[in-house]
C-alpha cells in the first residue's frame, strides 16, 4: 500500500471514530481523536504534494456544526495554520450548533458570538459556562441586532479588530450587506450561507432591510440572503477567493488571497453548486423566487 493510501485509510478510520463518539456524545474522546486527526493532516502536509491531499469533499464531519463544516474547518486550519485563533460568528444561535463551537471547545480558540435572539444568547452563555472545556474562559456571547451601520462598532467594541482566523456569517437575510460593511476585522477564512435557489451565473441579493425577519413564505420559495455568485463577487472585491463549500452547496468557504493558495486553489461557483441538492433546489424554487425584487450586484 502506498503512503498516500495508508494515510488516507488512517484518516478515514479516525473520522469514523469521531462520528461514532459524537453519536454517543462522548466529547472528551472526540477531542482526542480530533487532535490525532490534526497530527495526521500535518504529516500529510509535510510529506505529500498538495495534489495528493484529500479533497474538501472527503474530510467533513459534524461535531457542533449543522452539517460537516467542523471537519472542513479542521482540515483547512490544519494546513494553513491558525494564527490568531480567533473566530467571529454572526448569528451563532444558542452556541450548541454553530461554526465556532468546535474550534472554541476542542481547539482552544477565542470566540466572539453574536445573535439577535436574547433567549438563544442566554442559552449559549449557560452552555459555554457549564462546559468543562470552556468554563474558565468562555467565548463572548453577545445579544445584538446586527445592522450594516453598527457591525464594526459592535465587533471592535468587544475587543476584536484586525487579523482574525475565521468569520462565520449566517443571517438568513442581510448577509451580503453586513459582509460588505464589515471592515473592522480581516479574517483569513470566511464561511457563509448563500442562497442556492439562484442559478450559478446570477449575482443577486435580497434588498437590505434593517428590521428583516425571515418568513415561512421566503424560506419556502428561496427569496432570502444572497446568491453564491453575489458573495463570490463581493469577496473577490475584498481580496478573497472561493475554495469550496459543504456537500449541499449553500455554505460556501472563502480564503484570503495569498493564504494557502498551494493547498486551496480557487474553484468556480458552478462546481460548488453542482451537487444534487443545489441543482434540485434551483430547479424547483427559482421559477418562483426570480419574480421577487432581487438586487443585482
Amino acid at each position: 500500500m502506498s503512503i498516500e493510501k495508508l494515510i488516507q485509510a488512517c484518516i478515514q478510520n479516525i473520522q469514523n471514530k469521531v462520528a461514532a463518539f459524537m453519536t454517543r456524545q462522548e466529547d472528551q474522546h472526540a477531542s482526542v481523536m480530533q487532535a490525532v486527526l490534526v497530527s495526521q493532516y500535518h504529516l500529510m502536509k509535510h510529506s505529500l504534494p498538495p495534489t495528493a491531499l484529500p479533497k474538501l469533499s472527503q474530510v467533513g464531519f459534524k461535531v457542533y456544526s449543522q452539517f460537516e463544516e467542523d471537519g472542513l474547518l479542521l482540515f483547512i486550519f490544519s494546513l494553513i495554520g491558525a494564527e490568531s485563533r480567533r473566530v467571529l460568528e454572526v448569528c451563532a444561535g444558542n452556541g450548541r450548533e454553530c461554526m465556532a463551537a468546535n474550534l472554541i471547545i476542542n481547539h482552544g480558540w477565542e470566540g466572539l458570538l453574536f445573535d439577535g435572539n436574547e433567549a438563544a444568547v442566554a442559552e449559549a452563555v449557560n452552555f459555554f459556562a457549564g462546559h468543562p472545556r470552556t468554563w474558565l474562559h468562555p467565548p463572548q456571547c453577545i445579544h445584538a441586532w446586527i445592522t450594516r451601520d453598527n457591525i464594526n462598532e459592535l465587533v471592535t467594541g468587544h475587543g476584536f479588530s484586525g487579523e482574525i482566523d475565521l468569520l462565520s456569517l449566517d443571517m438568513d437575510g442581510n448577509d451580503y450587506w453586513i459582509l460588505k460593511a464589515l471592515n473592522g476585522v480581516s479574517p483569513r477564512v470566511i464561511i457563509c450561507e448563500t442562497q442556492n435557489a439562484v442559478p450559478a451565473g446570477i449575482a443577486v441579493t435580497q434588498p437590505y432591510a434593517e428590521d428583516f425577519r425571515l418568513t415561512a413564505e421566503q424560506m419556502a420559495d428561496g427569496f432570502l440572503s444572497a446568491s453564491l455568485a453575489a458573495m463570490q463577487k463581493l469577496c473577490a472585491e475584498k481580496g478573497y477567493r472561493l475554495i469550496g463549500g459543504h456537500g449541499y452547496g449553500f455554505n460556501a468557504i472563502f480564503m484570503r488571497d495569498g493564504v494557502g493558495e498551494n493547498f486551496f486553489p480557487e474553484v468556480s461557483v458552478e462546481s460548488v453548486l453542482s451537487n444534487p441538492y443545489s441543482l434540485h433546489t434551483c430547479q424547483t424554487k427559482w421559477p418562483s423566487a426570480q419574480k421577487h425584487p432581487w438586487v443585482a450586484v
